[in-house]
């Protein structure tokens, strides 16, 4: 055989193995929802029947929790812990962004036909300091925490799919919990009288995390099991 062929099956024997399909589609989609999750908060919705409100951020939140969930079943509680760091980074880039593309100009056109268009542009994408900084901080406290109390909970065994529904659940519930203490407290505290915006953040994303993440998480480690067959 020639050197060359010799050299290239080195190579390929020292390469890692490449990614798994369905841990490659989670962590593109891990960035862009933690970058949607911030445009959507600006908007309370409803939870009927009952009249509790929650930020619609919460959804792509939960879509993260069932993510971090998923990918710490399937690849490992240290991978999931990585994955939640680096979340920071499509935060960063795109805070950085939308700081940049607010001090830029606006076209003279827009200005004098879409001036609506741009004062809700600029309404929704401007955030005080406070409520920039409990973002994250709520963000990397509460996923972590995720992680680390749905890894604790599975114990030895595989466990069944109630169980990993049961798992989920219950590190939602908790980590949303906390989530919530934070975010309000660092965003609002001293301004108003935070009791009944915490009672109500906490309610609702409690049962939140308790009707949709168990299915979510289910729904996503079947998923990604056949994005991974499929690869192979």
């Amino acid at each position: 055989m020639s050197e060359p062929h010799n050299i290239a099956r080195a190579n390929a024997a020292t390469m890692p193995a490449s990614m798994p399909l369905g841990l490659f589609v989670y962590t593109l989609l891990y960035g862009g929802m933690t970058v949607l999750a911030g445009v959507l908060a600006f908007k309370q919705v409803r939870l009927w029947p009952t009249d509790l409100a929650v930020e619609a951020g919460i959804f792509a939140f939960l879509l993260l929790v069932a993510i971090s969930s998923t990918i710490a079943q399937l690849y490992g509680e240290k991978l999931a812990k990585r994955l939640v760091w680096f979340g920071f980074l499509p935060l960063a880039i795109s805070a950085g962004l939308i700081l940049l593309v607010l001090q830029l100009p606006a076209a003279p056109d827009m200005v004098q036909y879409r001036g609506e268009d741009l004062a809700a542009f600029e309404r929704v994408l401007t955030q005080t300091p406070r409520i920039m900084a409990a973002g994250p901080a709520a963000y990397i406290v509460s996923l972590l925490l995720n992680v680390w109390i749905f890894s604790r909970l599975r114990g030895e065994g595989e466990g069944g799919t109630v169980a990993l529904m049961i798992r989920g659940a219950i590190a939602s519930a908790l980590s949303q919990t906390i989530d919530s203490v934070i975010f309000v407290t660092l965003a609002f505290y001293g301004q108003f009288d935070i009791t009944p915006l915490l009672i109500g953040q906490v309610i609702a994303k409690v049962t939140l995390s308790v009707v949709l993440v168990p299915f979510l998480i289910t729904g996503g480690v079947a998923l990604a099991r056949w994005l991974d067959a499929r690869k192979a």
